[in-house]
C-alpha cells in the first residue's frame, strides 16, 4: 500500500476544494500536487494566472490567495503497474477524513475535480458527504495529464481560465 505523500493543503478561509484522484509515483524534485515533469496542471496554472509557479511554496501562497484547497479522493492504495495511470490504482482506502473536515471547517461552495475519473471516484464513494452538503457545485476541468491528448494545451488553458475563480488582485 502507498499512503499519499501530500495528504493535504487547506488555507484559512477556503472557499474551493480541488480534488485529483492520487498522486504519482514519487520522483526526483517532485515534492507536491501535480509535480512530475509530464503533468501539465501547474504550466497550465501559470497560464491562467500569468505567474511563475517555480516552487510549493509559490504554489501554496497563489492558492492562499484563491482560497483554493487541494487534496486526492483516494488516501492509500496499490498500483497493480509501474505507472501513472488511473487505471493501474486499486484497493483503494478513500480521504474520507481529510476531505470530511475541509467542508466541515470551511464554507466550500465548489469542489473542482483534475479529471472526470476523480469525480466518478468522488461520486460513487462520497455519498453521506453529497447528501450532507448540498449545495456544493461540482466542476470537471480537463485532466492535467498529458495522455488527454484529445485537448491540446491551449485549449485545456482556455478552459482552465473560464472555470477556475477570478484572481482581481496582484499576486
Amino acid at each position: 500500500m502507498i499512503t499519499h505523500p501530500f495528504l493535504y493543503f487547506c488555507p484559512p478561509k477556503a472557499k474551493y476544494l480541488l480534488l485529483g484522484s492520487f498522486c504519482a509515483r514519487p520522483q526526483v524534485g517532485y515534492d507536491w500536487f501535480y509535480g512530475t515533469k509530464v503533468n501539465q496542471f501547474w504550466s497550465i496554472i501559470e497560464s491562467v494566472y500569468n505567474i511563475k509557479l517555480e516552487n510549493k511554496e509559490a504554489k501554496q501562497r497563489l492558492f492562499t490567495k484563491l482560497g483554493i484547497a487541494i487534496s486526492d479522493v483516494i488516501l492509500e492504495c496499490d498500483r497493480n503497474a509501474a505507472n501513472n495511470s488511473d487505471t493501474s490504482l486499486v484497493n483503494p482506502v478513500f480521504n474520507t477524513k481529510i476531505i470530511s473536515n475541509i467542508l466541515k471547517k470551511n464554507k466550500i461552495s465548489k469542489i473542482y475535480f483534475s479529471s472526470k475519473f476523480a469525480e466518478n471516484l468522488f461520486k460513487r464513494n462520497f455519498g453521506e458527504l453529497m447528501d450532507k452538503y448540498i449545495s456544493l457545485e461540482f466542476i470537471v476541468l480537463p485532466s492535467p495529464s498529458p495522455r488527454n491528448a484529445r485537448l491540446s494545451k491551449s485549449e485545456k488553458i482556455t478552459i482552465y481560465r473560464k472555470l477556475l475563480p477570478k484572481c482581481n488582485y496582484y499576486l
